[in-house]
């Protein structure tokens, strides 16, 4: 008698058990809400972004007489690597530009690739530096200076720039100024940089 008791009594409590865990998890189910265990806690707000690292970088446009080209100091985006700074350096160069400024870089050209040799920066460019470029010998010696005189100046390390078009070593852009070596800057048609303002 005493070991039916025992069973009942612990069937009782098995049975207890399962209604009450089916009551802790069920009711909130049927009742819409979740058990605290399940409710999502919501993610932290996000910071403020950090603001993107940039440096003081001279890019060169063409100049009021159309002769010589001017330096400009504009923001660039910062890089870790040479390299890294070398083509922002570039991209900044060769993207479009806003009036009053006039660009000898053809319209739609980009950058495809650049790396370092030591003191030498290769710098390949899309086909439409050469396709889209208007001719001229001034104008072919603004374009291939523009792009010397954006990474010597800003890159001390740099003291020379071979050009290349879609990958390949042109003899001209135009037919006037041969790209058969490394380009150094010409200061002659670089003006000084502006004073700043006081």
């Amino acid at each position: 008698m005493t070991g039916r008791r025992a069973a009942a009594g612990v069937g009782l409590f098995a049975t207890a058990g399962v209604i009450g865990w089916g009551l802790l998890v069920g009711l909130p189910r049927l009742a819409g809400r979740r058990p605290a265990s399940e409710v999502p806690v919501a993610a932290a707000p996000p910071g403020p972004a950090m603001p993107e690292r940039k440096i003081k970088a001279r890019l060169f446009f063409v100049a009021d007489d159309g002769r010589t080209l001017m330096s400009v100091e504009q923001d660039v985006a910062f890089a870790e690597s040479p390299v890294d700074q070398a083509k922002a350096i570039v991209a900044a160069q060769i993207a479009p530009v806003a009036e009053p400024r006039v660009s000898a870089i053809p319209p739609g050209t980009t950058l495809r690739s650049l790396f370092l040799t030591g003191s030498e920066a290769y710098v390949d460019l899309s086909r439409e530096l050469s396709a889209n470029h208007p001719g001229g010998s001034m104008y072919e010696r603004l374009t291939v200076e523009t792009i010397v005189g954006a990474l010597t100046a800003n890159l001390p390390a740099v003291t020379s720039v071979q050009l290349l078009v879609d990958g390949k070593e042109l003899d001209t852009l135009a037919g006037h100024i041969s790209l058969s070596r490394p380009m150094v800057p010409n200061d002659a048609i670089r003006q000084p940089p502006a004073e700043p303002a006081p």
